[in-house]
């Protein structure tokens, strides 16, 4: 979920991952399955640069989630438009950090993605703030150095210090190839953190990280109704508003 030229790698990663839904997804973007049951959002990045989020609102969308950092050392220079923006015409939203797991600690860029945007309240308007981790569009190798349980121990350490300072585990963004390959399938945040799946086809994910009951929120294309990529969450608006009100 960066920007380019990482958006372009991402995208081809999660295409081949779902390479024949993805072809159909591309021919009609089809709406998913039972779509229904689901909550209609977005997500965007400095790469949309100024969103026109009433009629991102008037074509349904009721949240959002946008990019406020990367590593330690990027910020989205249109984070203030984005995620004010979004909320001023009504939605729910949430930011995000694009995890660079091979420049410093989880912790460290924890801290980062806390000073620049990625806050929360409980104010049934704030999503909890996600963490994007995925395969390195950058060089360092495709699971940034490291082994599954060096990958698990920085996500850890990531997820720990905003539980510590904001009372809330962060969503985790991925693909379930990544997750396996880089983890090991790990189910060490089962029990506490949501789980953003990544898969670009029009029926619902079914393979997620392991203990886990099911996913929160599916990225199921990078282009459609809205700015940005298109996402769904996985239940009511009610439900919506629970996740965005309620301490972990």
């Amino acid at each position: 979920m960066t920007g380019s030229p990482a958006r372009r790698i991402r995208r081809l990663v999660i295409a081949a991952v779902g390479m024949v839904s993805a072809a159909v997804m591309s021919l009609g973007m089809a709406a998913p399955a039972h779509a229904a049951t689901y909550v209609k959002g977005m997500d965007v990045s400095g790469y949309q640069g100024n969103v026109n989020w009433s009629a991102a609102w008037n074509n349904g969308g009721r949240f959002a989630y946008v990019k406020a950092t990367e590593g330690t050392g990027y910020t989205n220079p249109y984070f203030a438009q984005q995620y004010n923006g979004s909320y001023n015409v009504g939605m729910i939203r949430g930011a995000y950090h694009f995890a660079r797991p091979n420049i410093s600690s989880g912790a460290t860029q924890a801290a980062y993605f806390s000073a620049h945007g990625g806050g929360w309240s409980a104010d049934g308007k704030t999503l909890p703030p996600a963490l994007d981790i995925e395969y390195n569009p950058y060089s360092g190798g495709t699971c940034y150095g490291k082994s599954h349980s060096g990958m698990v121990s920085w996500i850890r350490d990531f997820s720990n210090y905003m539980y510590n300072k904001w009372h809330k585990y962060p969503m985790i963004y991925t693909t379930f190839d990544w997750w396996n390959t880089c983890t090991g399938n790990s189910s060490a945040f089962a029990s506490t953190n949501p789980f953003w799946i990544a898969i670009y086809r029009s029926t619902p994910p079914t393979s997620i990280p392991a203990g886990t009951a099911t996913w929160t929120m599916w990225q199921y294309a990078d282009h459609g109704t809205f700015p940005g990529d298109q996402d769904y969450f996985n239940g009511s608006y009610t439900r919506l508003q629970v996740l965005a009100t309620n301490h972990d």
